[in-house]
């Protein structure tokens, strides 16, 4: 390791990353950071993010294979479903063959967050610096636990890329510890105070009380960390950059920050979010709420339109039926009854709904939200969402009309809006 850490990277708002560029970025920081002939494990996003991976990939295999003593990837999955054997060579971008030809040399785990072996106990951050730094909202230790997989390397890289994010205020960096690859201890707690602090006021801001107990959490972990942090621009890069941990994340975010959050002039009444098929259920799709919040008008309506959808969660689906879909007073004044649910569902059920008041038994959200999926209206009701056949949404008829108040988005997910006032 270099005896002076300094960043290695580039970013622009106005062009995009050639893949030339991008090798020759890569280079230039692996030899500086002396990754050759290392075991080395890259953990890298599964198919809910929209990164360049295949190209990434190749270029890592091509510069660090010949020398490394391993060269392994770890998807950060949360508590996302594992991927499948397909859906990994596909988010990759290889095929079969090549999987076990050319790169067979590379293993790829799923992080298998609901095995409890996976993990390794790291330490504890104790309650006074927990209620220090979320302000008096949380008053209580937490564990931090995390994949023991990455004891049995050399180096651990973070490749992934920097959205807007609806619990830590921007997403990447050590996100991609807890909860990419952690327990459930910090993920629950890092959410819930996510959702007390609500979406509305942690989305798009930088330095957030939750990315301050995740990096915490990673100051734990006594494996050589660094960071390949992106920005995407569809599917280029506008931004490539690597070295520490906080500093790639920090100048990943900074970027972001301009690259991925549209300004309105007013709040629209009706949003159509049109949702990517790489949002497989509504636990994933709930982004078309997420980044739609601040310009939803009180009263308004964000419609989730995604046809191939079917299933709530389908790691969670049966605890959000039993809670439902609900504001954040809604379970925080009966806490008693909702606590002993896991906290990072209850969380996600808040984003969902967004904000709102409950008062003398009465639930009353700032804004409606309906799903155009193909979850019944049956399942709707119960878990306290709108429904909406999706087949009896002509997209034309909403387009064009923002004049009236009505919205369009067409990939929605990443891209955060914002009102300028």
């Amino acid at each position: 390791m270099p005896k002076t850490l300094s960043l290695i990277g580039q970013g622009s708002t106005t062009r995009t990353l050639s893949e030339q560029e991008i090798r020759a970025l890569l280079q230039e920081a692996f030899t500086d950071y002396e990754l050759h002939g290392k075991r080395l494990l890259f953990v890298i996003p599964d198919g809910t993010r929209t990164a360049p991976i295949p190209m990434l990939f190749r270029a890592i295999f091509d510069l660090l294979s010949p020398t490394a003593k391993a060269l392994d990837l770890l998807i950060a999955l949360g508590t996302h479903m594992p991927m499948s054997e397909d859906a990994i060579n596909t988010l990759v971008g290889v095929t079969p063959e090549e999987r076990a030809g050319k790169f067979k040399s590379v293993r790829i785990f799923n992080h298998e967050w609901n095995d409890k072996s996976t993990f390794k106990a790291i330490g504890t951050i104790p309650a006074e610096e927990i209620a220090q730094i979320s302000g008096g909202k949380l008053n209580q230790s937490v564990d931090v636990t995390v994949n023991k997989l990455i004891y049995n390397y050399d180096q651990v890289v973070v490749c992934g890329p920097v959205f807007p994010h609806e619990v830590a205020g921007f997403s990447g960096g050590n996100k991609y510890f807890f909860p990419g690859i952690s327990g459930p201890e910090v993920i629950n707690l890092t959410h819930w105070l996510g959702a007390l602090i609500t979406n509305y006021h942690v989305i798009g801001t930088k330095h957030t009380p939750i990315r301050a107990v995740i990096d915490r959490a990673a100051s734990l972990i006594s494996v050589p960390r660094l960071n390949l942090a992106f920005v995407v621009n569809g599917y280029d890069l506008s931004g490539l950059y690597f070295g520490p941990m906080t500093d790639a994340w920090s100048a990943a975010a900074d970027l972001s920050a301009q690259l991925h959050v549209i300004y309105s002039e007013k709040p629209y009444k009706t949003i159509l979010s049109i949702m990517p098929k790489q949002y497989d259920d509504v636990w994933t799709a709930g982004k078309g709420m997420y980044k739609m919040e601040p310009v939803i008008a009180d009263g308004g309506e964000v419609i989730i339109y995604a046809p191939h959808i079917d299933e709530i969660s389908y790691t969670h689906g049966r605890v959000i039926d039993e809670v439902g879909y609900h504001v954040r007073d809604y379970f925080d004044k009966q806490w008693d009854k909702f606590k002993h649910h896991p906290w990072g569902v209850l969380a996600h059920s808040t984003h969902v709904k967004g904000a709102g008041t409950y008062e003398n038994g009465v639930e009353k959200p700032r804004v409606t939200v309906t799903l155009a999926t193909g979850v019944s209206p049956e399942r709707c009701k119960k878990i306290n969402l709108g429904y909406r056949d999706p087949k009896s949404i002509n997209i034309a008829d909403f387009e064009n009309r923002e004049h009236e108040g009505v919205l369009v988005v067409k990939k929605a997910g990443e891209m955060l809006y914002r009102l300028k006032k």
